[in-house]
């Protein structure tokens, strides 16, 4: 059944007292606070480390029947051994994450940019990733986020006349999410110049990341919108009305580096959608 969770990555933030949380508001009561304002959070702090397991058991108390926690896996899987020698890092990860129990959604693997010293060609990522994702736990929702604009490329038409792109076809083979990101120097869905099926399981990951480096030599205290996303956002808009006319669950979450401040630019997606319909 379609359905649209919209949230934000992190659920604190330099400038958010007073602008989001309620000045003088407990940082211990921030995630409760949060939780009556969205319905899912992307967990960013597991990107660093594994959490002890009582703050994971924290986060399940302090939210309503219904929250969603989509989680990053540690960079150490991701960056420091890139899937290598890694198996007994995510086991340890996921079992601690289990402490959220059915609140717990998507796992997201958040690669950084590689150059030719790591992997000589996208084939070279997909074949390791190919090998991974087959060792995997299953029972967890996972996603995959690259940030090669190059491993995208689609492959010639295949037998049923649809483009196909080899990393899109490793995850769809496995059941796993492509990552879609706004980002600085990733393509977005509608400026790909192949077009290929972006969907890979049967739900959407979203990511509203922008341009880091752009907006922190504007700011680093995220109170504002700073960064006008309208237009951007029109075009989300109608990309997940196709997302829910395919019958998709949609997580998305902003970043504050995409506008300024994570929790306005959930705000203004909802208005935009609504003004649509």
């Amino acid at each position: 059944m379609a359905e649209i969770r919209l949230g934000t990555s992190a659920f604190t933030a330099e400038g958010w007292e007073g602008s989001f949380y309620p000045r003088g508001m407990k940082p211990a009561e921030y995630l409760s606070y949060y939780a009556t304002q969205f319905d899912t959070v992307e967990v960013d702090s597991t990107f660093y480390r594994t959490p002890a397991l009582s703050t994971v058991q924290g986060w399940y108390k302090k939210t309503p029947p219904g929250f969603v926690f989509a989680v990053k896996v540690p960079q150490v899987i991701t960056h420091e051994k890139v899937l290598v020698d890694c198996e007994e890092d995510l086991r340890y990860f996921l079992k601690t994450m289990d402490a959220l129990g059915e609140k717990l959604g998507p796992v997201l693997f958040q690669f950084g940019y590689f150059n030719k010293s790591k992997f000589k060609s996208g084939a070279e990522f997909v074949a390791r990733l190919k090998m991974f994702l087959k060792q995997v736990p299953k029972g967890f929702q996972y996603a995959v986020e690259i940030r090669n604009k190059n491993w995208l490329d689609a492959r010639p038409a295949n037998p049923t006349g649809m483009q196909e792109s080899q990393f899109a076809e490793t995850l769809r083979e496995r059941g796993v999410a492509l990552a879609l990101i706004d980002q600085s120097w990733m393509p977005r869905p509608w400026e790909m110049k192949e077009k290929f099926d972006l969907i890979t399981v049967d739900f959407a990951y979203v990511r509203w990341l922008g341009d880091r480096k752009g907006i922190e030599e504007q700011t680093k205290t995220w109170d504002k919108t700073i960064v006008d996303r309208r237009g951007d956002l029109k075009n989300w808009v109608e990309l997940f009305r196709e997302f829910v006319g395919r019958n998709l669950k949609i997580f998305a979450y902003a970043n504050n580096h995409y506008a300024g401040h994570g929790p306005d630019t959930v705000k203004l997606f909802w208005k935009l959608w609504g003004a649509g319909r």
